[in-house]
């Protein structure tokens, strides 16, 4: 069965919420490329090789901050949800101390959420439950391509599939914003990752 494409107009976004394209190649050529390990470079560039939809993988300068969180916390439970290719996966994977895993287990000490967008409010309630208190919780994409600064009107012209998954996330990030169980950082890297550090 032949996959179907990204719709065309999709085929110029990035994931580049930065003043200009300019300053993103220089922060991937300076700091980002230089870091990333080989097995993740080489998953990245087959992905944008051959999968019509690689804009949907994380990219790596976000891989790294991951990197650099799960090592901070000294992560060894960890739990995904949503897998595309497997960049931030292994991004998890190769972070890990070696009596780390990627597993099933009762309480994580970081989630990484990347997965069908209505659902992140559901996941969020369920994490906060299988993540330990002090443990992390990330969600991928919170800034949609830009498209939660839209207005209501705005929106109403937007790709069909920007449009879909607009409103999820805005109420989300409300959501989040609200949540008295959590601290929060939205980084405005990517496509947008919130982190959400569970208090109680």
């Amino acid at each position: 069965m032949d996959q179907p494409q990204p719709p065309s107009e999709l085929s110029s976004v990035q994931k580049n919420l930065l003043q200009s394209d300019a300053l993103h190649e220089y922060i991937l050529k300076t700091s980002v490329y230089p870091r990333e390990h080989e097995l993740l470079k080489g998953l990245r560039e087959e992905t944008n090789k051959k999968h019509p939809w690689s804009l949907m993988g994380a990219p790596p300068e976000e891989g790294l901050l991951l990197s650099m969180l799960l090592k901070f916390m000294n992560a060894k439970k960890t739990i995904e949800i949503g897998v595309f290719t497997g960049y931030s996966l292994l991004t998890t994977a190769l972070a890990l101390p070696k009596d780390g895993k990627v597993k099933e287990e009762e309480l994580y000490d970081f989630a990484f959420v990347d997965a069908d967008k209505p659902n992140y409010a559901e996941y969020h309630e369920r994490l906060l439950k299988l993540v330990r208190v002090g443990g992390a919780i990330a969600y991928d994409n919170t800034l949609w391509m830009g498209t939660v600064a839209a207005s209501e009107e705005e929106s109403e012209s937007l790709h069909p599939m920007l449009k879909l998954y607009r409103g999820p996330l805005v109420e989300l990030n409300k959501s989040l914003a609200a949540d008295p169980r959590i601290e929060i950082s939205q980084v405005p890297i990517g496509d947008g990752v919130t982190i959400c550090r569970r208090l109680y």
